[in-house]
């Protein structure tokens, strides 16, 4: 995944480089065109622009190139001593471009400090996160996680997997909002999960234990709201891995890859979100899809399906899950984030995909070495 994020973040950076030489271009060519036209504030305006953009040494350079050309164009008019003007015009260009240095260094500072709150957002994010194995009851397993690109706070994605006495049991979810409140949310989730996962022997019961962790977290504290609730699909497989038993509580549907076609296991009966319980009834419906051998359940939070093109168009995962694809989550996974880095220009919040595979018996997977690291960044 690497690779597709470094290429899409490359041509950005790219296009970006080019702007303030495109517009000493134009400067240059209006002057030619039509001399009476002051190109000055033009050339002015070269550093400035490259100061967000470049580093330090070429947003310099790009100041100097401008008061060269600005020379040039006017010993070509004018073949003679400067006039007044043309020393004013001169004089902007360097001391905009003496500005422009001390903007970059601002704006680099700022950059590194985003990016180093990002780090340490998704650092706090992963280690929340219990480790995912590649490999469990004959499943193969990939999980991956990115925090949006475009904010530093502590996002509130999640996922989980367990083997427990009743069988193979996961859950994927997110947390409105971000900060320590979400943390806490998804402290609660992950924690209660693991314990009723292990205990209770039914998928309703695990989903009501959850739930009435959560209203106690949200009793005893005062900044919490009804606004405050977590989306989650949690899934049971049962022991023979032909069946998969799915409470969705508003969360994106999961969809099922096999044989180049994709199936979107939506719910019969639509639920509310998680730790809104006192809003619905007990009542948590179960719906049950078949799991053939070969099959991929993929697993995502909404930082994937609402994610947008520059037309404001929304990512489909369905479209690049449909063909032929490596019979391997982490292929899988690779293929759907792949075009999602190729629909959009960056993550507007966080994201997280879990996939599971179910291994036909005698298959042999791809060689983990060759697999992305299960619950590994994007980046």
């Amino acid at each position: 995944m690497e690779r597709y994020q470094y290429k899409h973040t490359f041509g950005r950076v790219r296009w970006s480089r080019c702007l303030p030489a495109a517009v000493l271009l134009a400067s240059v060519l209006i002057d030619l065109a039509w001399p009476e036209v002051n190109t000055f504030p033009l050339l002015a305006a070269v550093s400035v622009i490259a100061a967000p953009m470049l580093s330090l040494a070429w947003t310099i350079a790009s100041g100097a190139a401008a008061c060269l050309v600005g020379l040039f164009l006017t010993f070509l008019e004018s073949k003679e001593l400067f006039t007044r003007s043309d020393l004013i015009g001169l004089s902007t260009i360097a001391i905009l471009t003496v500005v422009a240095a001390f903007l970059n260094r601002m704006f680099a500072s700022e950059r590194e400090q985003l990016r180093t709150s990002r780090e340490v957002a998704e650092a706090v994010q992963r280690a929340v996160l219990p480790a995912m194995p590649d490999r469990v009851r004959g499943l193969a397993v990939a999980a991956r996680y990115q925090a949006a690109q475009e904010e530093a706070l502590i996002g509130g994605d999640l996922y989980a997997l367990y083997d427990t006495p009743y069988g193979l049991r996961m859950v994927i979810g997110d947390v409105r909002g971000k900060g320590m409140r979400a943390v806490t949310l998804v402290n609660t989730l992950l924690g209660s999960f693991h314990a009723a996962a292990l205990q209770l022997p039914d998928l309703p019961a695990v989903v009501r234990s959850v739930e009435v962790q959560l209203q106690d977290v949200k009793s005893h504290r005062d900044d919490t709201t009804y606004e405050d609730f977590v989306t989650a699909v949690v899934v049971e497989v049962s022991p023979d891995h032909s069946v998969l038993r799915m409470a969705n509580r508003g969360h994106p549907a999961p969809l099922m890859v096999h044989e180049g076609k994709v199936t979107v296991l939506e719910p019969q009966e639509p639920s509310l979100p998680l730790g809104l319980s006192d809003l619905a009834g007990p009542e948590v419906p179960v719906d049950e899809f078949e799991w053939p051998p070969g099959a991929t359940l993929v697993m995502f939070t909404d930082g994937i399906t609402e994610a947008r093109d520059r037309n404001g168009v929304f990512f489909d995962p369905v479209p690049p899950l449909t063909g032929p694809l490596h019979p391997d989550p982490g292929a899988v996974l690779d293929a759907m984030l792949a075009a999602l880095f190729r629909h959009t220009e960056e993550l507007e919040d966080d994201a997280a995909a879990l996939a599971i595979t179910h291994v036909p018996v005698g298959s042999v997977g791809r060689d983990p070495s060759t697999t992305p690291q299960a619950g590994g960044s994007w980046r």
